[in-house]
């Protein structure tokens, strides 16, 4: 240090540090020396305090460096590699700013990580000139002495020097010859705060850049990409020429776009790997610490008062950060003109997300607008936007102006409706939703004109779009036939009466399905007592009616429950057992013999819809089937009875097992009750034992032959009943003299507790082989069955005696 006067310091003061010699001389008693001394020691007191935030600042400013390229060179984030930038020192014994200093003077010779260890003198890694530094743990970034340049960063003041340091120890070893650092400024515009490698005097012309000049730096402030030095060049004026190639990183920090790193090539654009482009984000990230938060925090109580103080509905958010990156945003809290759309409560809506609080709102645009003003910093005043609030299972379409601007971290949110459009109140807002919570819509219709007005929820009530309006007069046409006269005289009272008038009718709607629907209509008449218009109310009763049905008839049950119930199950028995046949037809002559069985269920009342056929047809085929028809008791029997001859009648068509079951599924469909049930086909040609068979949801067929049982293949097909268009698939086989085809029902076999393919297997290992008296062996069956479901149970055997096999 010089001893000469500290340029800028007041005359004749000497500098801080210079010995007693160089004080003034004081003449005995004199009070000018005492003010003398006093003055010259302020003077240096304010010099060591000058010199001392000048190293710290200088400090900082490597600290904040050395994280950068920690974090590119480990591919951490900036927290975690400040973390193990301070780890690292307390393990070495040396101050943060020394070590990172070091980092600083060797990060572009040292690998990301190095576990290797390092040779060292006696006293471990070699320190500064050379004495003992202290030993770096494996695993970290090991750095001998930096050079002097690297060393020099410790005494950056400002961040003009950072921004130099970040040209030369970062930017300038890929190529660079120019760093900006760009600062958005409120209102939108730009602010160059800092460069290092730019000609002062272009410097200076682009110190500040307004809010109308897309710049590549204003697109990376404003939401843009990541510019990289391949990308084409800039159409407008840019810093340092549109022919030099640059890349341009947006400054982040929580979320929020502070500004823009420009790095310039001077020659033709560099090819920037993974690692190199890490490398310039990690020093974006240096460059967005540095430059520090532009906007001082608001107090809870000004953002609460700035709220409340608004004359529109308002919320505070906060944002939620991934990566980063806004991805959400949290409901701090509402104003006191703020109304739910969906009618909750405003103190519910506190603390929640805004993604999960209106989903559907965020999804058709409510999202994007917030995550542009958080990032930019810059407020959208008035934009419409058309959105959909759900819930309850109801969807409200509205037209929303809103408004959005940066509150320190935070979003002030406000939002109404467009009243230009539809000139909605807050008292309509609430009749809306009574509406919508009691499903009342209003109509308004002017006979003369011809005008009908419907309002919000009579379009979902009729299924027809809101230009479709039915006015009074046509509303028979959307009746149900037996409800119309209703209808014709409720129009009649209102039209010619001049009466009001109600009516409740079966709604039509276009697809078929009916609600009940309570009409109420009064007539508006003019000055002289004539109908001027029709004013009236839908009320969907449809839940009330269903409930007073159910209702209904849950008392006309319970009135006799116990002997009704009885009566039906009985009725069901004796339905079954007369249309089940005790024992099949004789087929001796065809080369067959075949034993049914029928288990009723084990309890009376599960009385099902268990069913077996053996038919033998005109072309000497024999119709084998079994099915199981969904649910127990009448309805059960009913169905079975529809199914069973149905398929007896087609079966005489000729036509194969895959169509038969095909119409027994049209029949299934036509039937009021909508039966559904499984079933099984099977044809069998006695004359050489081929067979062909369709399944529909049910267990396949089992071939017992003397050398063992074989479950058949499963063609495809769903259930009877369940599809309007199912096809069904058909297998062949073919049975031999001694061969067994054994069908059953669910009923033999299901447990709750195992895969019904291991019940069968085990059922037929533990029957053994049929012998040669069936009926013996559908009883040891019945008798083995391992099934636990009470339910019915239906047998079909059959054996080929003998085969007419062609000469």
């Amino acid at each position: 240090m010089s001893d000469g006067p500290r340029p800028g310091g007041p005359p004749g003061v000497p500098p801080y540090g210079a010995g007693p010699a160089a004080e003034p001389a004081e003449g005995p008693g004199s009070a000018q020396g005492a003010v003398a001394r006093q003055l010259a020691g302020a003077v240096r007191r304010l010099q060591h305090t000058v010199e001392r935030m000048r190293s710290e600042e200088g400090a900082r400013a490597v600290v904040d460096l050395a994280t950068g390229m920690l974090a590119e060179r480990l591919t951490v984030s900036p927290a975690e590699a400040a973390a193990r930038l301070a780890a690292l020192a307390r393990e070495a014994g040396v101050p943060v700013a020394t070590l990172a200093a070091d980092i600083v003077g060797r990060t572009d010779e040292a690998p990301a990580r190095d576990d290797r260890p390092r040779p060292s003198g006696p006293h471990g890694a070699s320190g500064p000139h050379g004495t003992p530094g202290p030993a770096v743990p494996a695993g970290s970034v090991a750095a001998p002495a930096p050079p002097a340049p690297a060393r020099a960063l410790a005494a950056v003041p400002d961040l003009a020097g950072a921004v130099e340091a970040v040209l030369r120890q970062g930017a300038a070893p890929l190529g660079a010859h120019a760093v900006l650092v760009w600062q958005r400024l409120p209102g939108g515009g730009l602010a160059l705060v800092a460069q290092a490698g730019l000609p002062l005097a272009e410097a200076e012309s682009w110190s500040r850049v307004p809010p109308g000049v897309d710049t590549p730096a204003r697109q990376a402030v404003t939401g843009g990409e990541d510019r990289w030095p391949d990308a084409p060049a800039p159409t407008g004026p840019v810093a340092g020429g549109a022919a030099t190639p640059r890349a341009v990183l947006p400054l982040l920090a929580d979320g929020r776009r502070l500004g823009a790193l420009e790095v310039l090539w001077p020659g033709p654009a560099p090819a920037l790997g993974p690692p190199q482009r890490r490398r310039l984000r990690a020093l974006a990230d240096l460059c967005a610490t540095v430059l520090g938060h532009p906007e001082p925090p608001v107090p809870p109580d000004r953002e609460a008062d700035l709220l409340d103080g608004l004359l529109d509905p308002a919320m505070l958010l906060a944002p939620v950060l991934r990566d980063g990156r806004a991805v959400d945003f949290t409901v701090l809290r509402t104003n006191r003109l703020f109304r739910d759309p969906l009618g909750r409560p405003r103190s519910g809506l506190d603390g929640t997300s805004l993604l999960e609080t209106y989903p559907m709102a965020c999804a058709t645009g409510l999202l994007e607008p917030l995550i542009r003003a958080h990032e930019t910093g810059e407020p959208r005043t008035d934009d419409r936007l058309r959105l959909v609030f759900q819930g309850s299972g109801i969807a409200l379409p509205a037209v929303l102006r809103i408004a959005v601007a940066p509150l320190g971290p935070h979003l002030l949110l406000s939002w109404q409706r467009d009243t230009g459009r539809s000139g909605e109140s807050e008292q309509t807002d609430l009749l809306r939703q009574a509406q919508r919570l009691a499903r009342v819509a209003g109509f308004e219709e002017q006979p003369g004109s011809g005008r009908t007005l419907w309002s919000e929820g009579l379009s979902e009530l009729f299924g027809l779009p809101p230009e479709s309006a039915v006015p009074l007069a046509r509303l028979a046409r959307h009746a149900h036939p037996d409800d119309g006269p209703a209808v014709r005289r409720l129009v009649d009272t209102v039209q010619h009466r001049l009466r009001t008038a109600s009516a409740v009718f079966r709604l039509v709607r276009p697809d078929g399905s009916q609600r009940y629907t309570r009409v109420i209509a009064e007539p508006v008449l003019d000055e002289d007592g004539r109908l001027a218009g029709i004013r009236g109310a839908y009320h969907d009763v449809s839940a009330q009616h269903w409930t007073e049905v159910a209702l209904g008839a849950t008392r006309a049950r319970l009135a006799d429950s116990e002997q009704e119930a009885a009566e039906r199950e009985q009725l069901a028995l004796r339905l079954q057992q007369a249309i089940l046949p005790a024992a099949p037809p004789p087929l001796g002559a065809s080369g067959l013999r075949a034993a049914v069985r029928y288990r009723p269920a084990a309890k009376r009342e599960r009385v099902g819809g268990d069913w077996y056929d053996v038919l033998v047809l005109p072309d000497r085929q024999v119709l084998l089937a079994v099915g199981d028809v969904a649910g127990h008791g009448v309805g059960a029997a009913t169905g079975m009875v529809a199914l069973r001859h149905a398929l007896r009648g087609l079966a005489v068509t000729g036509a194969g097992p895959g169509r038969l079951l095909e119409w027994a599924n049209t029949v299934a469909l036509r039937e009021p009750a909508q039966v559904t049930a499984t079933a099984v086909c099977v044809l069998l040609a006695p004359d050489d034992g081929s067979l062909r068979w369709a399944r529909a949801g049910h267990l396949p067929p089992i071939r017992l032959a003397p050398g063992g049982a074989e479950v058949l293949p499963l063609p495809h097909g769903v259930l009877l009943g369940a599809l309007a268009d199912a096809e069904y698939e058909e297998y062949t086989a073919r049975l031999v003299p001694g061969d067994v085809l054994l069908l059953y029902t669910d009923g033999l076999v299901e447990r709750r507790d195992r895969p019904v393919e291991e019940s069968v297997d085990q059922l037929i290992r533990a029957a053994g082989p049929p012998g040669p008296d069936l009926e013996r062996y559908l009883d040891l069956l019945l008798e083995l069955s391992p099934a636990d479901t009470d339910d019915d149970t239906c047998l079909v055997a059959v054996r080929i005696e003998r085969a007419e096999l062609p000469g």
